[in-house]
């Protein structure tokens, strides 16, 4: 004879944890939510789990693997929405997920062939620069593009990448920025902002954007950014809707992105913008 057993009229709540393949701390979280009703405590102070609430349990376990959320299973409950609307939006969900994730393996396979950090950037900025030779760039150009990024979009950093491709194919051109760079560090907040080698440096950093811009131009790289505003808006219009980083203007990024940059290298900065807008506005 096969033994018999009495199936209990009520069960703890670790046993109806263990049947439903939840945990006592997820039934608990059920009842502050409303979502399980919360049964009375026997004699000895604990609650006791019938049969209706097995039932519940079981169907709140099945609702979670299909990724309904507990709001919408509480909703499907108490049939104040149709369970229509919920599935509906449900695969809303799920094709947002669907999106991301395509988002994401795109990103790991771009990371595997381009290599990191570089990778991280936005597409439109890699293939620009992917067919550098490693090392050409360093870590400060890849910075610079990474906050140009996140002010002006992939669009304002794969222009911008025309510079670093210059430098890392104009020894001579890298060399004079360093030496810039080199001196733009020594304006501490020793320098008074109106000393002359202020000036002196702003007229070097206008002669040194010029000879970028001058090779760039016979690099034929200009007309190549001209190509980006084509293909940008081409992968603009093709992209899967998606959340994209809030944009902020450039005023804005100047007072939330810290430089700790002295009055004098500040002035110098503005200087230097002065003289090129100047040279802009006269087509020199």
């Amino acid at each position: 004879m096969y033994p018999s057993a009495t199936p209990p009229r009520e069960v703890k709540i670790g046993d109806a944890a263990a049947f439903a393949g939840t945990t006592p701390r997820a039934i608990r979280h059920y009842h502050q939510i409303g979502l399980l009703p919360e049964p009375e405590r026997g004699g000895d102070g604990r609650r006791r789990y019938g049969y209706d609430d097995m039932i519940r349990l079981l169907w709140i376990r099945k609702m979670s693997e299909a990724g309904i959320s507990l709001d919408d299973m509480r909703a499907a409950f108490d049939e104040a929405r149709d369970v229509e609307d919920v599935l509906g939006r449900l695969e809303e969900t799920l094709a947002a997920q669907e999106a991301d994730i395509k988002r994401q393996r795109a990103a790991v396979q771009r990371l595997r062939v381009v290599g990191s950090p570089l990778g991280l950037l936005s597409p439109l900025v890699t293939d620009r620069l992917s067919h550098l030779p490693s090392g050409a760039l360093r870590p400060s150009d890849l910075d610079a593009l990474l906050v140009t990024e996140r002010i002006f979009g992939p669009l304002g950093a794969a222009i911008q990448a025309s510079v670093f491709i210059t430098l890392a194919t104009h020894p001579g051109l890298r060399a004079e920025a360093d030496r810039l760079d080199a001196a733009d560090a020594a304006l501490d907040d020793t320098v008074d902002p109106h000393d002359p080698q202020v000036e002196e440096l702003a007229a070097q950093h206008c002669a040194h954007h010029k000879a970028l811009l001058q090779a760039i131009e016979a690099a034929g790289l200009d007309v190549a950014e001209e190509k980006l505003f084509e293909i940008y808006d081409a992968e603009a219009s093709a992209e899967v809707s998606g959340e994209e980083d809030a944009r902020m203007s450039a005023f804005e990024a100047v007072t939330k992105m810290p430089y700790g940059f002295s009055a004098a290298r500040t002035r110098c900065v503005e200087l230097t913008a002065r003289l090129l807008g100047g040279d802009l506005s006269t087509g020199s």
